[in-house]
Order: C-alpha cells, then structure tokens, then sequence
C-alpha cells in the first residue's frame, strides 16, 4: 500500500507552509505499509520554541484555508518543543533542532520511502546544521571561546 493521493497532497501543503516559515530540514515518509494509523509522516525543525509554533500555526492555518481539514488532535503546544499535529491521513511533527537531534525521528523511519516535497522544502535541508554553525561562531566571537 502506498500513501493516498489525497495524504501527498495535505503532506505537500504541509512542507510548502513549513518552509514558508522558514523550518529547517523537512522531510516526509510514506509510512502507509508499516502503520495502519496514518500515511505519511512530516518532520520539520526550528531552532527556537517560538518558530516552532509559528510553523506549526502557519501549517494549521495553511491546510484549513486551502484544503478545508483541521487536525484531530494538537499536542505539545505547552512547551512548543515537540507540536504534532495529526490529521489522521498525515501526522506532522515539528521539533526544536535539539528535540530532533536527540530522537532522530529519521532513523526510525529510513526504511520507509521519502515523498517528494516541493522545491522550496527540499532547499531546508542541512539548515540545522548550518545554523547552530552559526550559533557557535557567533558564540566564539563574541565571549572568546564556547561555552
């Protein structure tokens, strides 16, 4: 079995609306033959708590205005460090980099088949890592060494 027509499409929202708000590293699953619950898995990373909920509001709004669905089920808005949204077709997980590093959603999933994302989703990748370069530069000059 593969993803629905219809789950490629909320997934490609989904991506397009992550990367509108700048989301770091999206990547979509098909993870329609190995769980019965859902098709597809979206993951998407922020560096910050706020830009973790601003992508995961932007993808709510995006897919309720465009697409006419709203999600079943919010999770980990309190602490907006892991927020998953689960519209049942698709579920969409948008972690704080840190979050994402520690439990490596993608090395549980690598088995299953990547879904094609839009171009601008696509251009999100390596951007963790390049931020958090940033970050320890940025560290470094200004306090003389990490810390």
């Amino acid at each position: 079995m593969t993803a629905t027509d219809r789950s490629i499409e909320l997934i490609s929202a989904a991506a397009q609306a992550a990367a509108d708000k700048l989301a770091h590293d999206i990547i979509a699953y098909d993870v329609s033959d190995v769980l019965s619950i859902t098709d597809a898995f979206l993951l998407a990373s922020a560096p910050n708590d706020r830009m973790v909920k601003s992508i995961v509001d932007e993808i709510e709004e995006r897919l309720q205005k465009e697409l006419g669905v709203k999600p079943v089920r919010r999770e980990g808005d309190r602490d907006a460090r892991w927020i998953l949204l689960d519209y049942v077709d698709i579920v969409v997980h948008v972690q704080h980099s840190e979050e994402r590093v520690f439990y490596a959603l993608e090395r549980l999933w690598k088995d299953c088949p990547e879904l094609e994302l839009p171009v601008e989703a696509k251009a999100t990748r390596g951007k963790a890592a390049e931020h958090a370069k940033l970050q320890a530069e940025e560290d470094t000059s200004e306090f003389g060494e990490v810390l």
